[in-house]
């Protein structure tokens, strides 16, 4: 089954999701380097900040996206809980995408 484009504010999850996960994955390294290493504190220090301004920027996507493309209530719980686990969001993305759920609506007959 083809993928579906994306509709804009498919589009803004999508960014949405994978900005949050990189910056998961940096503040993952960030904390071995700082716990585990005994290197630098400053990966936490750099990705803690930018991954708390990514896991807003990632609800808000979330909360916009569900409510222009009307996500089920399932969906728009899925995409917010997504963000709590390391790296979640990328693959919720990619099923959302292959569900449709990230693509225009279907225009209504008049």
């Amino acid at each position: 089954m083809p993928v579906r484009p994306l509709s804009a504010s498919g589009r803004l999850y999508a960014i949405a999701a994978f900005v949050e996960a990189l910056t998961w994955a940096g503040l993952l390294v960030g904390m071995w380097l700082k716990y585990g290493a005994n290197v630098t504190d400053a990966g936490v220090w750099l990705f803690g900040r930018l991954h708390g301004a990514a896991f807003l920027f990632y609800m808000v996507a979330t909360m916009i996206t569900a409510s222009r493309q009307r996500w089920p209530g399932w969906a728009l719980l899925l995409g917010l809980l997504a963000a709590i686990p390391p790296l979640v969001t990328l693959p919720l993305e990619w099923w959302f995408r292959r569900r449709g759920l990230l693509s225009p609506l279907p225009e209504a007959h008049q």
